[in-house]
């Protein structure tokens, strides 16, 4: 069975991470396709977060999952909050009976270094060293500091779940502590402080939101 990661973050929240080595047919003998998707390897995706859904909580009713307007998947009596995110081979989910939830897996490349302009502020430059010459560079940099970044900020922005959300002015990363694996946040959409929790694999990042 290859589940990639797996955390009981306590008696309410649980999280995996799967590798999606199965065929279409496995995944369909055990989840309905909820929307139409057309192209197979993100249909692929698709089925595998919902097959991980209940993965993590057999009783999870997967059957009623609607879509938001903002196109956040969610249960229409709050049994259980849920955020699912597909990247390459991998799809993730995390799911609580009790707190809102917010997830995001990446791959680490190089557009995400590019493009740090668009979802970091020159503070967060500063503050996480990736101004020009200094120590992340990246023109040296293997992206994965970049990618953490964009991968917290997207887990706010699904935690949240409303839509409207600029990443740059209103998802302010503030510190990173590398032993706990957190970064503090302050979202000033709904003026929340948040506590982002990440996990760094070979190739491979993961961020969740728990509030």
């Amino acid at each position: 069975m290859p589940i990639f990661f797996q955390h009981q973050i306590n008696e309410n929240t649980r999280l995996g991470v799967w590798k999606i080595e199965e065929t279409e047919e496995f995944f369909k003998g055990n989840v309905p396709l909820h929307r139409e998707v057309t192209h197979p390897h993100k249909r692929l995706q698709h089925l595998a977060g919902r097959f991980l859904l209940q993965f993590l909580f057999p009783d999870f009713p997967y059957q009623l999952i609607e879509i938001a307007d903002t196109r956040k998947p969610f249960l229409p009596d709050e049994q259980y909050h849920f955020s699912i995110s597909h990247c390459g081979d991998f799809a993730a989910a995390i799911v609580s009976n009790n707190k809102r939830v917010g997830i995001d897996i990446e791959i680490p490349v190089e557009k995400i270094g590019r493009i740090m302009y668009k979802y970091l502020s020159a503070k967060e430059h500063e503050l996480f060293n990736l101004i020009p010459g200094g120590e992340n560079n990246t023109a040296e940099m293997n992206y994965d500091e970049p990618t953490l970044l964009w991968s917290a900020k997207e887990a706010v922005f699904k935690w949240y779940g409303n839509g409207g959300v600029d990443f740059r002015r209103q998802i302010q990363l503030l510190k990173q502590h590398e032993g706990t694996e957190t970064i503090d946040c302050f979202f000033s959409k709904d003026e929340s402080e948040l506590t982002i929790h990440y996990r760094q694999f070979e190739g491979l990042v993961l961020a969740w939101v728990i509030s």
